[in-house]
């Protein structure tokens, strides 16, 4: 018989959905960090190709500081089948936070150019636990041809629409995440939790997460509810303070065993994820993903800047 259960909040995933394995017209790169005095122990390596074959495409590249909120911006071009790379330490050094990438057209509209790929190798410490990886980035396709209606020469800004909706928006974004594989503390694990808000004003504050509520289980399937609160982006490694649940953290689970969260907001916010695990004993695994997606809202947008590429 068909499976049945709630999975949270929002709206089941069908389709027109963003994915960290398509090209998208948007990129999202879940976090971002440097260290001005040690850039080789904490920094990000960013990449974003261009797939198509034969149109270039200015790509409009937003910074969004994780704990102010406020965002720098630059574009750069790429041709045909070129691939771009950069160092956060160069270009937004001593800072932790999140990418957001736009296809955009040479007046700085935004433009359907689902051709984009991306992937971001991370290395930060934290404490004592030093965590690092791959994650590709999150693509969302544009689900209208062209320019972005409405937009021109003449904008001063534009707003991104993650819809749903053909001929003027772009692909769903999610309501719920979901971590799996939470390893045990117990066994050398240490667990990065990252969460975005996607939303606001990229021309001057991108909005907050406020509170986040989440149901971590065990390995025997007994749940346990908490609260988070974080701004435009929420950072933490889970432990019996984060999040606080009852019993905590340690206690739920303990040394050979695993378990899985999963978090949204009770308002319609659309939010991003990822975590990374590490485990410095000889038989540990190290590592970084995307969180998982359970559900979608349409209710994500942006509004950002238009002026010309430069390029």
């Amino acid at each position: 018989m068909p499976g049945t259960g709630v999975l949270g909040p929002g709206t089941p995933i069908v389709d027109r959905v963003v994915n960290d394995q398509l090209p998208g017209s948007v990129l999202i790169f879940p976090i971002y960090t440097s260290s001005t005095a040690q850039a080789n122990l904490s920094n990000t390596r960013l990449t974003i190709t261009n797939t198509s074959t034969t149109s270039p495409v200015v790509v409009h590249l937003f910074f969004v500081d994780g704990a102010s909120c406020n965002v720098s911006d630059f574009n750069i071009c790429l041709t045909a089948n070129q691939t771009g790379t950069m160092l956060a330490s160069d270009v937004d050094p001593g800072t932790t936070g999140y990418v957001v990438a736009v296809a955009s057209d040479f007046n700085g509209c935004p433009l359907s150019f689902n051709f984009l790929i991306g992937e971001e190798y991370v290395k930060t410490t934290i404490g004592n636990a030093p965590f690092f990886g791959n994650l590709n980035a999150e693509g969302v396709q544009a689900l209208f041809e062209g320019t972005l209606p409405g937009c021109d020469a003449n904008s001063v800004t534009a707003t991104l629409l993650f819809n749903g909706v053909a001929g003027g928006g772009y692909a769903l974004l999610p309501r719920v995440l979901a971590l799996d594989s939470i390893l045990s503390r117990a066994d050398g694990n240490s667990t990065w939790l990252i969460v975005d808000r996607i939303g606001g004003s990229l021309a001057t504050t991108a909005a907050t997460l406020g509170t986040l509520f989440g149901i971590l289980y065990d390995s025997g399937e007994e749940a346990a509810s908490f609260n988070v609160s974080g701004g435009c982006q929420l950072r933490g490694v889970l432990s019996n303070d984060f999040p606080r649940t009852s019993p905590r953290f340690e206690l739920k689970i303990p040394s050979n065993s695993s378990g899985w969260l999963k978090l949204w907001s009770q308002s319609d916010i659309a939010i991003i994820g990822s975590a990374f695990n590490s485990n410095t004993t000889a038989t540990g695994f190290n590592g970084g993903h995307n969180l998982h997606k359970l559900t979608l809202t349409a209710a994500g947008s942006y509004v950002i800047p238009i002026f010309p590429g430069g390029c």
